[in-house]
């Protein structure tokens, strides 16, 4: 079952040329770590406000997910990423999608 994972993340103002460095930083750790790439969206309109980063990415299954989330949990590197983003990042939400029909 394929899964799309969204996540919905808040950055403080100011921040998006932190983010951008953070982010290809995660994009090379989480490569090694069976994540597929992600699409990235800027909101626009809608309900979200203008410091709103949208990623999304596609899953060829939940434990695929599963695998690489775990090591992700006990890879150092991400954790130290992790702990970087507190400054940058505001709030996440992550939501999980499966094709309809």
């Amino acid at each position: 079952m394929i899964v799309v994972e969204r996540m919905i993340t808040e950055i403080y103002p100011g921040k998006f040329a932190e983010l951008q460095e953070l982010d290809k930083r995660y994009d090379a750790i989480e490569a090694g770590l069976g994540y597929p790439p992600k699409k990235r969206f800027w909101n626009i309109s809608g309900v979200y406000d203008f410091n709103t980063l949208i990623l999304e990415r596609q899953w060829a299954s939940m434990a695929a997910m599963e695998a690489a989330v775990e090591k992700s949990f006990v890879n150092p590197d991400i954790q130290a990423l992790n702990e970087e983003g507190l400054a940058i990042v505001k709030s996440t939400r992550i939501e999980l999608y499966t094709p309809a029909g």
